[in-house]
């Protein structure tokens, strides 16, 4: 929703920038949801109408006699020009591929150029579009400046549908603060990037306000000589006008006549348009969009349930059995004792193999020193270990 809809009544400014007596109420237009994806699309489908058909000659690229050498000769098969003497003789031809050929799918004019719209999209856009021109803050986004404007959306009196000459135009813009918008435009002039230039599209620029009237007095020929400034009747608004390249927020300067009309034109949400058949202004999504604001309400806080504090620790994964001893000895507490026997078993064996006749023979023939009683106790420790694997086994 429009933040001017928090300023129900607009000034009405008259050609010197004096504020009158006279006030307006906001019409409900400027209420309406701003969808800048309807817009963008809607001017998407709407700029393809103004298309002219085009197309290559249907006989480019086929104006020889060309035929295939077939195979066996050791070139491809494209056509070939007939003849010979000249370069030309013997080139591939037709192709797209080619030197001189042609395109490949060449354009027709039977393509499908222009689009249907639906009619309440339409509707819808223009009606976002419109409200969007309240926005200050969009306008500023847009790249106009406004920034000494009075008020946003700027309402004059009437007296500017009868000005005549350019003159007057310029007169009244400098004095109502919308002269720097379109010193802009003139600052953003400059030449077209691209084959433009050749198709007498030399110079592109930025817009400038656009001037909505009720009745044409000789208020279009007064603007039409200031460049960026265009005029379009309140009976007439186009999108294409109201939101150049599918970006909502244009600078608007309303007529007191041509605002008062809105209203009539876009009716309200009690009330159809009078001019448009079974047409209601577009319903918000939201009420109200501050969603902080919204969040933190009693109201809202008080249907809510308490937060769940209850710290739920993850599922833990099931544990090897093969790898993990203490999970092993969960399914099998008899396994300590196995494995205890295993351990003894395999030490005792690395004894025995140890201490066996060539082993204790190998190993004190490098002793100078080798007494009997060192053997023995060799000996008593070995009979020892396998007396306690006796035991086990026994068990």
């Amino acid at each position: 929703m429009s933040l001017s809809a928090a300023r129900p009544l607009i000034s009405v400014y008259n050609e010197k920038n004096e504020r009158g007596s006279l006030t307006v109420c906001l019409p409900a237009v400027f209420k309406a949801p701003v969808r800048p994806d309807i817009i963008s699309f809607i001017h998407n489908e709407m700029s393809k109408n103004s298309r002219q058909a085009y197309c290559v000659n249907k006989d480019a690229g086929h104006q020889t006699s060309a035929e295939s050498w077939g195979t066996g000769r050791a070139v491809a098969r494209i056509p070939r020009v007939r003849g010979g003497g000249t370069h030309r003789s013997g080139q591939a031809a037709f192709g797209n591929m080619c030197r001189g050929g042609r395109m490949f799918a060449p354009t027709k004019t039977w393509r499908r150029w222009h689009r249907k719209i639906n009619v309440a999209q339409k509707r819808y856009a223009i009606c976002s579009a419109i409200a969007a021109t309240g926005v200050p803050s969009l306008v500023m986004a847009k790249g106009h400046v406004i920034d000494n404007i009075p008020e946003v959306p700027m309402v004059v009196s009437d007296s500017v549908q009868g000005f005549q000459k350019t003159k007057q135009a310029v007169e009244f813009l400098r004095r109502n603060k919308a002269w720097a918008d379109v010193a802009k435009v003139y600052a953003t002039r400059r030449m077209r990037a691209g084959k433009g230039k050749l198709r007498n599209r030399r110079r592109v620029q930025k817009l400038g306000p656009l001037i909505v009237y009720h009745q044409d007095q000789g208020l279009t020929k007064a603007f039409r000589n200031i460049p960026g400034v265009d005029c379009i009747q309140v009976d007439a608004l186009n999108l294409l006008k109201l939101s150049p390249g599918g970006h909502v927020g244009r600078f608007c300067i309303w007529t007191y006549s041509a605002f008062k009309k809105l209203d009539e034109l876009y009716g309200c949400w009690r009330k159809p348009s009078e001019c448009k058949k079974a047409w209601n202004l577009p319903m918000p999504k939201m009420a109200n969009t501050d969603l902080s604001k919204l969040l933190k309400s009693e109201e809202i806080r008080k249907v809510l349930k308490a937060p769940n504090r209850k710290v739920v620790k993850a599922k833990k994964t099931k544990s090897n059995p093969l790898r993990n001893i203490r999970a092993l000895l969960k399914l099998n507490p008899y396994a300590a004792v196995l494995k205890r026997h295993g351990e003894l078993r395999t030490e005792s064996k690395k004894r025995s193999d140890h201490f066996s006749n060539g082993n204790l023979l190998k190993t004190h023939s490098n002793l100078k020193f080798c007494t009997f009683f060192d053997i023995l106790n060799n000996v008593c420790s070995l009979s020892s270990h396998s007396a306690e694997l006796r035991f086990l086994t026994l068990k």
